[in-house]
């Protein structure tokens, strides 16, 4: 292999939780070990790596999933390297989000059909999006070890209090604690209750209304700077990804064709 080149962006950390892009050519890392769960997705190129006594190709669009204290490398199945998207998780916080019992255990480090929602790194990782986060990949985690999830009857009051309190200021961050106050639910059952009733997560439901929010900024004339700020989003640049990912146009484009529709 050619000398060692590698490349890391750091893309937000909390509290149990650390994000970062990375790529990497030549020969990569050696054998190692981490204290916590590494969740990985290939973004493109060959990852190859050896974990509990074999080898494993990861290719673009595949999770990998490696265990705490478990050796594993990984270096470029191609001379051409690999990127990936990393997610370094506390056991501590998986084993919160699971109410407690023993860790989860994969055996095939490699997942194929994973939700991939996990993977999108855009913007700050708040307190909100953080726990959102954690409980996406512990229940990512419980199902690709074959774990089945338990009935779950549905609080519908005090889903509807949370949803109407972050629909009624999405500029605002939300504390944890005070959603559970609201609701009488712990953040855990709140955050899995929340996605089985409405489809999507807390902190997926305020972006929403934050889009929205800006939206209608910018129908009133606001600057895209300005209706950024007013909706609760880090910049411009923030905004602008999160309404990509939502409308499906960048803010500019959005509201240059509302200038063009008749009436």
């Amino acid at each position: 292999m050619a000398d060692q080149s590698v490349s890391i962006r750091p893309q937000g950390s909390a509290p149990g939780v650390a994000r970062f892009d990375a790529a990497i050519a030549g020969r990569g890392f050696a054998l190692h070990r981490h204290d916590c769960y590494a969740l990985g997705l290939t973004l493109r190129g060959v990852q190859r790596f050896r974990y509990r006594g074999a080898s494993w190709n990861g290719m673009p669009g595949q999770v990998h999933v490696l265990h705490p204290d478990e050796l594993h490398d990984g270096v470029p199945g191609t001379a051409a390297g690999f990127a990936y998207r990393m997610v370094y998780l506390d056991p501590a916080r998986v084993g919160e989000a699971l109410g407690g019992g023993a860790l989860p255990f994969v055996a095939a480090p490699l997942l194929d059909g994973a939700d991939l929602s996990p993977w999108q790194f855009e913007g700050p990782l708040d307190a909100l999006a953080s726990h959102d986060l954690v409980q996406g990949l512990a229940d990512l985690l419980a199902r690709a070890a074959g774990r089945r999830p338990a009935p779950i009857a549905l609080d519908r009051p005090a889903l509807a209090r949370v949803r109407e309190c972050l629909a009624a200021a999405p500029e605002r961050q939300p504390a944890m604690a005070g959603l559970e106050a609201l609701s009488g639910l712990d953040r855990w059952t709140l955050a899995r209750q929340f996605r089985l009733a409405y489809g999507v997560s807390p902190s997926g439901y305020r972006v929403q209304r934050q889009v929205a929010r800006a939206q209608a900024l910018m129908r009133a004339g606001l600057a895209l700077a300005a209706a950024a700020a007013e909706a609760g989003f880090a910049d411009q640049s923030h905004l602008t990804r999160q309404f990509r990912r939502t409308v499906g146009l960048t803010p500019a484009r959005w509201r240059a064709a509302l200038l063009r529709t008749p009436g």
